[in-house]
């Protein structure tokens, strides 16, 4: 299986970081006290914090998975400026004649920004990710709708 590499600025890398630590910390003691405080009350079928803890404790291995795997397959840093669009830039173009801006990259990257961002994996992504300034392409997207696509400028992210 090819590793699919995730382009994250420096801030929603060290962010995440920080989130793993806390997750992989205090916030597994916490829900191991919550389970086991739970346990204390009796019948466990019948149990609901019990039950909801164990659920709780179950979303946090996901996102302590998932974000392991954001930074393990990480491209921290800018973009090179070679015109292309590739994770790491921000893109102007138009939509079906309608001009849109966004950053091409991790929604993990998006937290604090006023600018979309859009995976390299979601159809809009796909479609633009390695073409240049003055291209046009098109993409379906989930609905079955087609949309048009001319890339007017490509740049780096700069945070």
């Amino acid at each position: 299986m090819a590793t699919t590499t995730t382009w994250l600025t420096k801030d929603a890398f060290d962010r995440l970081n920080a989130e793993l630590e806390q997750l992989t910390t205090t916030g597994r003691s916490e829900i191991v006290e919550k389970i086991d405080a739970a346990r204390q009350e009796g019948d466990l079928k019948e149990n609901g914090g019990y039950h909801a803890a164990r659920e709780e404790q179950g979303k946090i291995e996901a996102r302590i998975a998932q974000i392991t795997e954001l930074l393990r397959t990480a491209q921290i840093g800018e973009a090179l400026d070679d015109g292309k669009v590739e994770p790491g830039m921000v893109v102007t173009c138009t939509i079906n004649g309608m001009e849109r801006t966004f950053l091409l990259g991790s929604r993990e990257a998006s937290e604090g920004l006023e600018l979309d961002v859009y995976s390299e994996r979601s159809p809009l992504g796909e479609a633009v990710n390695g073409r240049m300034v003055g291209e046009t392409t098109s993409y379906t997207a989930p609905n079955g709708k087609a949309f048009e696509v001319e890339i007017l400028e490509v740049k780096p992210f700069r945070g």
